[in-house]
């Protein structure tokens, strides 16, 4: 059976043909179509065709439910409230007249996030006082607020398939509040709590998501689910000394993804 993909993400995988994402499928070519219509799933289908994919009745991966929930953390903390799943407080304030009433649902410091879109770390701001939180309003209408669980490191758990296949620390640097690699975090390899990888992996079970990389922080002894990276980077596999490329080659051939 011949593997195929859409989305480059496999593109250097020796059983995987990659076709590329063009919004006119009549810009495939007969053999591009055949491979399409055969194949029992197709893997990266992107964000245009999975839900083509998926109404067609296609196997795809990653799952529906994990494209669904990328970079949409307003989606996310609404499922993770009604999962149960340790996350955060926070709250989501729409419009000018809502936004008045920050102040009176959380105390200074607290944490702000552009609610979509936004990854590496962009678009996470520390609220230190009125002058922060008025900036931070300008740049969005619809604002995502957070309580602030103060820390100087998270816990990166990396689900594929149905296991963890990678977790690491991410340690901010000094002065820093974000631990995100791109603003300058180190990683480290030191003992993962069995607790965290725990609370990863149900949260991945739980949500229907089987490629995505959760971020986890621990605070007064408790684990907390930040939030979800269905586009997570490779560094903590580098780091580790393993070989991306090859784990996602066995996972296809053994049949676990």
């Amino acid at each position: 059976m011949q593997h195929i993909a859409i989305e480059a993400r496999l593109k250097k995988c020796k059983n995987i043909i990659t076709l590329g994402v063009k919004p006119n499928f009549s810009d495939y070519c007969q053999k591009d179509t055949e491979l399409i219509h055969k194949a029992e799933k197709i893997y990266y289908p992107t964000t245009f065709y999975v839900d083509i994919f998926d109404a067609m009745g296609k196997k795809i991966f990653p799952s529906y439910h994990t494209y669904r929930f990328a970079q949409n953390k307003i989606r996310q903390t609404v499922l993770f409230n009604l999962s149960n799943i340790p996350h955060p407080g926070t709250r989501v304030f729409y419009g000018k007249h809502q936004k008045k009433l920050i102040t009176s649902y959380f105390k200074f410091p607290f944490i702000a996030k552009i609610p979509k879109g936004s990854s590496m770390g962009k678009g996470v701001f520390l609220i230190k006082n009125n002058d922060d939180l008025m900036s931070y309003c300008e740049l969005n209408h619809v604002a995502y607020i957070q309580e602030y669980l103060e820390s100087d490191r998270d816990i990166r758990v990396v689900v594929i398939g149905k296991k963890i296949v990678h977790a690491y620390w991410r340690i901010a640097r000094p002065g820093e509040f974000r631990s995100n690699l791109a603003a300058g975090a180190s990683i480290s390899l030191d003992h993962i709590p069995k607790d965290a990888l725990d609370l990863a992996l149900y949260t991945a079970k739980k949500c229907q998501w089987n490629d995505v990389g959760i971020d986890i922080i621990r605070n007064k002894g408790a684990f907390f689910v930040l939030e979800a990276n269905m586009k997570y980077g490779k560094e903590g596999f580098r780091k580790a000394g393993m070989d991306y490329i090859h784990i996602m080659e066995k996972m296809i051939e053994n049949g676990e993804i």
